[in-house]
Protein backbone atom coordinates (compact mmCIF):
# COMPACT_ATOMS: atom_id res chain seq x y z
CA UNK A 1 0.00 0.00 0.00
CA UNK A 2 2.91 5.10 -0.26
CA UNK A 3 3.18 7.90 1.56
CA UNK A 4 4.17 11.70 3.16
CA UNK A 5 7.10 9.76 4.97
CA UNK A 6 8.59 8.25 1.49
CA UNK A 7 7.79 11.28 0.16
CA UNK A 8 9.35 13.51 1.99
CA UNK A 9 12.58 11.66 3.25
CA UNK A 10 12.88 8.33 2.28
CA UNK A 11 12.43 8.38 -1.58
CA UNK A 12 15.77 9.64 -2.05
CA UNK A 13 17.26 7.53 -0.36
CA UNK A 14 15.63 3.78 -0.76
CA UNK A 15 14.01 5.03 -4.07
CA UNK A 16 10.65 4.67 -2.73
CA UNK A 17 7.61 5.35 -5.48
CA UNK A 18 4.59 3.85 -4.59
CA UNK A 19 2.12 4.93 -2.13
CA UNK A 20 1.14 1.67 -0.64
CA UNK A 21 1.96 -1.44 -1.13
CA UNK A 22 0.63 -2.88 -5.00
CA UNK A 23 -0.49 -5.98 -3.91
CA UNK A 24 -0.35 -9.23 -6.43
CA UNK A 25 -4.19 -10.88 -6.18
CA UNK A 26 -3.39 -14.41 -5.84
CA UNK A 27 -5.49 -17.66 -7.14
CA UNK A 28 -8.86 -17.63 -5.88
CA UNK A 29 -8.69 -21.52 -4.29
CA UNK A 30 -8.74 -20.88 -0.49
CA UNK A 31 -6.46 -23.26 1.53
CA UNK A 32 -7.10 -23.07 5.69
CA UNK A 33 -4.68 -21.68 7.30
CA UNK A 34 -3.08 -22.64 10.96
CA UNK A 35 -4.99 -19.97 13.56
CA UNK A 36 -7.58 -19.83 15.87
CA UNK A 37 -10.09 -17.68 15.65
CA UNK A 38 -10.89 -15.59 18.04
CA UNK A 39 -13.86 -12.88 17.30
CA UNK A 40 -16.09 -12.47 14.35
CA UNK A 41 -17.05 -8.87 13.06
CA UNK A 42 -15.73 -5.95 15.01
CA UNK A 43 -13.89 -7.22 18.04
CA UNK A 44 -14.89 -6.68 21.86
CA UNK A 45 -12.52 -4.63 23.95
CA UNK A 46 -11.36 -7.25 25.47
CA UNK A 47 -9.52 -8.74 22.46
CA UNK A 48 -8.28 -4.97 21.31
CA UNK A 49 -6.32 -5.01 24.42
CA UNK A 50 -2.39 -5.73 24.44
CA UNK A 51 -2.00 -9.58 23.56
CA UNK A 52 1.33 -11.50 24.20
CA UNK A 53 4.12 -11.32 22.17
CA UNK A 54 4.40 -14.59 19.05
CA UNK A 55 7.56 -15.52 18.25
CA UNK A 56 7.40 -16.00 14.53
CA UNK A 57 9.85 -15.71 12.20
CA UNK A 58 9.76 -15.65 8.32
CA UNK A 59 12.02 -15.93 5.06
CA UNK A 60 12.61 -12.00 4.00
CA UNK A 61 14.37 -11.61 1.21
CA UNK A 62 16.72 -8.24 1.14
CA UNK A 63 19.81 -6.84 -0.41
CA UNK A 64 19.70 -10.01 -2.50
CA UNK A 65 19.74 -12.76 0.64
CA UNK A 66 17.05 -14.63 2.09
CA UNK A 67 17.34 -13.75 5.85
CA UNK A 68 15.17 -14.85 8.83
CA UNK A 69 13.71 -12.10 10.86
CA UNK A 70 11.02 -12.64 13.29
CA UNK A 71 7.78 -11.23 12.07
CA UNK A 72 7.36 -7.95 14.67
CA UNK A 73 10.82 -6.64 14.00
CA UNK A 74 10.41 -7.08 10.35
CA UNK A 75 6.55 -5.42 10.43
CA UNK A 76 8.14 -2.48 12.42
CA UNK A 77 10.15 -1.78 9.54
CA UNK A 78 7.07 -2.28 7.18
CA UNK A 79 4.92 0.22 9.09
CA UNK A 80 7.82 2.76 9.09
CA UNK A 81 8.03 2.86 5.93
CA UNK A 82 4.22 2.47 4.76
CA UNK A 83 2.92 5.01 7.51
CA UNK A 84 3.54 7.81 9.28
CA UNK A 85 4.52 7.74 12.52
CA UNK A 86 2.40 10.82 13.46
CA UNK A 87 -0.85 9.24 12.30
CA UNK A 88 -2.96 8.12 15.30
CA UNK A 89 -1.78 5.04 17.29
CA UNK A 90 -5.28 2.98 16.17
CA UNK A 91 -4.24 3.41 12.34
CA UNK A 92 -0.86 2.27 12.81
CA UNK A 93 -2.22 -0.66 14.67
CA UNK A 94 -4.58 -1.30 11.63
CA UNK A 95 -1.61 -1.04 9.57
CA UNK A 96 0.54 -3.61 11.46
CA UNK A 97 -2.43 -6.30 11.35
CA UNK A 98 -2.88 -5.37 7.37
CA UNK A 99 0.88 -6.39 6.99
CA UNK A 100 0.72 -9.21 9.48
CA UNK A 101 -2.14 -10.96 7.24
CA UNK A 102 -0.26 -10.08 3.51
CA UNK A 103 3.41 -11.38 4.73
CA UNK A 104 2.02 -14.52 7.02
CA UNK A 105 -0.79 -15.05 3.43
CA UNK A 106 2.56 -15.21 1.42
CA UNK A 107 4.35 -17.18 4.02
CA UNK A 108 1.46 -20.39 3.90
CA UNK A 109 0.61 -19.91 0.14
CA UNK A 110 3.95 -19.02 -1.26
CA UNK A 111 4.57 -15.58 -2.25
CA UNK A 112 6.70 -13.79 -5.24
CA UNK A 113 9.62 -15.30 -4.39
CA UNK A 114 10.98 -19.06 -4.14
CA UNK A 115 12.77 -19.06 -0.89
CA UNK A 116 11.20 -16.28 0.67
CA UNK A 117 7.83 -15.14 1.53
CA UNK A 118 8.26 -11.36 1.05
CA UNK A 119 10.90 -8.98 0.03
CA UNK A 120 11.85 -5.62 1.04
CA UNK A 121 11.03 -4.17 -2.01
CA UNK A 122 8.19 -1.45 -1.93
CA UNK A 123 7.09 -2.23 -5.86
CA UNK A 124 7.35 -5.68 -5.02
CA UNK A 125 5.70 -6.74 -1.78
CA UNK A 126 5.88 -4.17 1.17
CA UNK A 127 7.96 -1.15 1.97
CA UNK A 128 10.55 -1.96 5.07
CA UNK A 129 13.07 0.50 6.38
CA UNK A 130 14.98 -0.54 9.90
CA UNK A 131 14.89 1.33 12.54
CA UNK A 132 18.43 1.96 12.57
CA UNK A 133 18.19 3.27 8.78
CA UNK A 134 15.20 5.50 9.89
CA UNK A 135 17.09 7.52 12.27
CA UNK A 136 19.72 7.51 10.22
CA UNK A 137 17.17 9.17 8.16
CA UNK A 138 16.20 11.77 10.26
CA UNK A 139 13.39 9.76 11.86
CA UNK A 140 13.39 10.24 15.61
CA UNK A 141 13.39 7.52 18.30
CA UNK A 142 10.09 8.34 19.22
CA UNK A 143 8.42 7.59 15.96
CA UNK A 144 10.60 4.17 16.16
CA UNK A 145 9.12 3.58 19.57
CA UNK A 146 4.98 4.36 18.49
CA UNK A 147 5.27 2.07 15.69
CA UNK A 148 7.03 -0.80 17.69
CA UNK A 149 4.22 -0.39 20.21
CA UNK A 150 1.67 -0.35 17.91
CA UNK A 151 2.48 -3.58 16.15
CA UNK A 152 3.36 -5.24 19.70
CA UNK A 153 -0.07 -4.55 20.82
CA UNK A 154 -1.31 -6.29 17.86
CA UNK A 155 1.30 -9.30 18.03
CA UNK A 156 -0.23 -12.22 16.47
CA UNK A 157 -3.23 -10.78 15.22
CA UNK A 158 -4.33 -11.12 11.32
CA UNK A 159 -7.91 -10.95 9.46
CA UNK A 160 -9.67 -13.81 8.18
CA UNK A 161 -12.64 -14.45 6.12
CA UNK A 162 -14.21 -17.82 6.44
CA UNK A 163 -11.26 -18.96 8.09
CA UNK A 164 -8.64 -17.80 5.45
CA UNK A 165 -6.07 -15.42 5.50
CA UNK A 166 -7.66 -12.26 3.56
CA UNK A 167 -5.59 -10.84 0.72
CA UNK A 168 -4.77 -7.82 2.58
CA UNK A 169 -4.00 -5.19 -0.01
CA UNK A 170 -4.15 -1.41 1.38
CA UNK A 171 -3.28 1.83 -0.33
CA UNK A 172 -2.76 5.86 0.65
CA UNK A 173 -5.65 7.17 -0.59
CA UNK A 174 -9.22 6.83 -2.14
CA UNK A 175 -10.17 10.04 -3.06
CA UNK A 176 -12.84 9.25 -0.81
CA UNK A 177 -14.70 5.95 -1.95
CA UNK A 178 -12.13 2.51 -2.06
CA UNK A 179 -12.44 0.35 -5.23
CA UNK A 180 -14.34 -3.37 -6.18
CA UNK A 181 -10.92 -5.64 -6.20
CA UNK A 182 -12.86 -6.78 -8.94
CA UNK A 183 -12.93 -3.81 -11.31
CA UNK A 184 -9.04 -3.63 -11.03
CA UNK A 185 -7.79 -7.32 -11.00
CA UNK A 186 -10.78 -9.04 -12.38
CA UNK A 187 -11.04 -11.36 -9.31
CA UNK A 188 -14.35 -11.22 -6.90
CA UNK A 189 -13.44 -11.09 -2.93
CA UNK A 190 -16.12 -10.63 -0.72
CA UNK A 191 -13.87 -8.67 1.63
CA UNK A 192 -12.68 -6.31 -1.19
CA UNK A 193 -16.09 -4.49 -2.06
CA UNK A 194 -16.22 -0.14 -2.62
CA UNK A 195 -17.28 1.95 0.75
CA UNK A 196 -16.81 4.96 1.58
CA UNK A 197 -13.35 6.80 2.68
CA UNK A 198 -14.45 10.47 4.19
CA UNK A 199 -11.85 12.22 5.55
CA UNK A 200 -8.58 12.04 3.74
CA UNK A 201 -8.55 15.97 2.44
CA UNK A 202 -4.83 16.40 4.10
CA UNK A 203 -3.81 13.62 2.18
CA UNK A 204 -0.87 14.79 -0.33
CA UNK A 205 -2.11 13.14 -3.06
CA UNK A 206 -5.98 13.56 -2.69
CA UNK A 207 -6.51 15.49 -6.04
CA UNK A 208 -4.04 15.86 -8.64
CA UNK A 209 -3.87 17.51 -12.11
CA UNK A 210 -1.61 16.46 -14.81
CA UNK A 211 -2.00 18.30 -18.74
CA UNK A 212 -0.59 16.77 -21.56
CA UNK A 213 -0.29 18.45 -24.79
CA UNK A 214 -1.95 17.06 -27.62
CA UNK A 215 1.57 15.24 -28.86
CA UNK A 216 1.98 13.62 -25.70
CA UNK A 217 -1.13 12.10 -25.45
CA UNK A 218 -0.90 10.56 -28.65
CA UNK A 219 2.82 9.55 -27.62
CA UNK A 220 1.37 7.67 -24.43
CA UNK A 221 -1.36 6.03 -25.82
CA UNK A 222 0.80 4.80 -28.29
CA UNK A 223 -1.27 6.09 -31.66
CA UNK A 224 -2.16 8.82 -33.70
CA UNK A 225 -5.35 10.63 -33.37
CA UNK A 226 -7.52 12.67 -35.90
CA UNK A 227 -8.45 16.10 -35.26
CA UNK A 228 -7.97 18.33 -32.41
CA UNK A 229 -8.04 16.48 -28.47
CA UNK A 230 -11.48 18.36 -28.02
CA UNK A 231 -12.83 16.15 -30.10
CA UNK A 232 -11.02 12.66 -28.95
CA UNK A 233 -13.41 11.52 -26.14
CA UNK A 234 -16.07 9.62 -25.88
CA UNK A 235 -18.59 7.72 -23.87
CA UNK A 236 -16.85 7.01 -20.61
CA UNK A 237 -18.41 4.39 -18.19
CA UNK A 238 -17.02 4.36 -14.40
CA UNK A 239 -17.25 1.47 -11.83
CA UNK A 240 -18.84 1.10 -8.66
CA UNK A 241 -15.96 3.23 -6.64
CA UNK A 242 -15.91 5.74 -8.91
CA UNK A 243 -13.17 4.95 -10.67
CA UNK A 244 -12.92 5.08 -14.67
CA UNK A 245 -14.25 1.54 -15.80
CA UNK A 246 -13.82 2.25 -19.52
CA UNK A 247 -13.15 5.32 -21.84
CA UNK A 248 -13.90 5.92 -25.54
CA UNK A 249 -10.87 7.75 -27.33
CA UNK A 250 -10.54 8.28 -31.00
CA UNK A 251 -13.32 5.47 -31.39
CA UNK A 252 -11.31 2.64 -28.97
CA UNK A 253 -12.49 1.55 -26.14
CA UNK A 254 -10.00 1.25 -23.50
CA UNK A 255 -10.07 -0.18 -19.87
CA UNK A 256 -9.79 2.61 -17.52
CA UNK A 257 -6.64 0.58 -15.55
CA UNK A 258 -4.98 0.47 -18.91
CA UNK A 259 -5.01 4.69 -18.67
CA UNK A 260 -3.71 4.67 -15.72
CA UNK A 261 -0.61 2.68 -16.56
CA UNK A 262 0.33 4.21 -20.10
CA UNK A 263 -0.63 8.21 -18.55
CA UNK A 264 1.02 7.18 -15.02
CA UNK A 265 -1.82 8.81 -13.40
CA UNK A 266 -2.42 8.60 -9.35
CA UNK A 267 -5.27 6.30 -9.94
CA UNK A 268 -8.19 5.41 -11.64
CA UNK A 269 -10.85 8.04 -10.36
CA UNK A 270 -10.28 10.64 -12.89
CA UNK A 271 -12.04 13.24 -14.88
CA UNK A 272 -10.63 14.61 -18.17
CA UNK A 273 -10.87 17.84 -20.43
CA UNK A 274 -9.22 18.58 -23.71
CA UNK A 275 -9.69 22.03 -25.59
CA UNK A 276 -7.91 22.63 -29.05
CA UNK A 277 -4.54 22.05 -28.20
CA UNK A 278 -4.12 19.61 -24.72
CA UNK A 279 -5.70 17.15 -22.33
CA UNK A 280 -6.14 18.07 -18.91
CA UNK A 281 -6.85 15.22 -16.40
CA UNK A 282 -7.62 15.50 -12.54
CA UNK A 283 -7.71 12.27 -10.38
CA UNK A 284 -8.53 11.43 -7.13
CA UNK A 285 -6.64 9.53 -4.61
CA UNK A 286 -3.39 7.34 -4.97
CA UNK A 287 -3.02 3.80 -5.36
CA UNK A 288 -4.93 0.94 -6.51
CA UNK A 289 -7.79 1.81 -3.87
CA UNK A 290 -8.54 -1.35 -3.14
CA UNK A 291 -8.36 -2.51 0.72
CA UNK A 292 -7.74 -0.26 3.19
CA UNK A 293 -6.85 3.48 2.68
CA UNK A 294 -4.04 4.56 4.97
CA UNK A 295 -5.31 7.96 4.75
CA UNK A 296 -8.79 7.07 5.72
CA UNK A 297 -7.88 4.42 9.23
CA UNK A 298 -6.08 8.39 10.06
CA UNK A 299 -9.55 10.01 9.48
CA UNK A 300 -11.59 7.18 11.26
CA UNK A 301 -8.83 7.14 14.18
CA UNK A 302 -8.96 10.73 14.65
CA UNK A 303 -12.97 10.08 14.93
CA UNK A 304 -12.39 7.61 17.85
CA UNK A 305 -12.28 4.68 15.72
CA UNK A 306 -10.22 1.67 17.10
CA UNK A 307 -7.92 -0.33 15.02
CA UNK A 308 -10.82 -3.14 14.83
CA UNK A 309 -13.38 -1.10 13.56
CA UNK A 310 -10.94 0.06 11.15
CA UNK A 311 -10.20 -2.85 9.91
CA UNK A 312 -14.48 -4.26 9.83
CA UNK A 313 -15.02 -1.40 7.46
CA UNK A 314 -12.74 -1.66 5.12
CA UNK A 315 -12.54 -5.64 4.93
CA UNK A 316 -16.19 -5.90 6.02
CA UNK A 317 -17.14 -9.59 7.16
CA UNK A 318 -13.93 -10.46 7.89
CA UNK A 319 -12.82 -12.04 11.65
CA UNK A 320 -9.79 -10.48 13.82
CA UNK A 321 -8.41 -13.88 14.48
CA UNK A 322 -4.91 -14.70 16.29
CA UNK A 323 -2.16 -16.85 14.64
CA UNK A 324 -1.01 -20.06 16.61
CA UNK A 325 2.57 -20.49 17.18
Amino acid sequence: MKLIWKEMLLAAMMGLVLPGAMLGIAATVETPETIIEITTGVPTEATQAPIEKRSITVPILAGGQVVQMELDEYLTGVVLGEMPASFEEEALKAQAVVARTYTMRAQHRGGRHDAAAVCTDSTCCQSYISPSDYLAAGGTQNSVDRIRNAVLATSGQVLTYEGDLIEATYFSCSGGVTEDAAAVWGADYPYLKSVSSPGEEKAAHYTDTVVFTASQFESALGRDLSGTPSGWFGVTTYTTGGGVATMEIGGEVYQGTDLRTMLGLRSTAFMVSADLNSVTITTKGFGHRVGMSQYGADAMAVLGSTYAQILAHYYQGTSLTTLEN
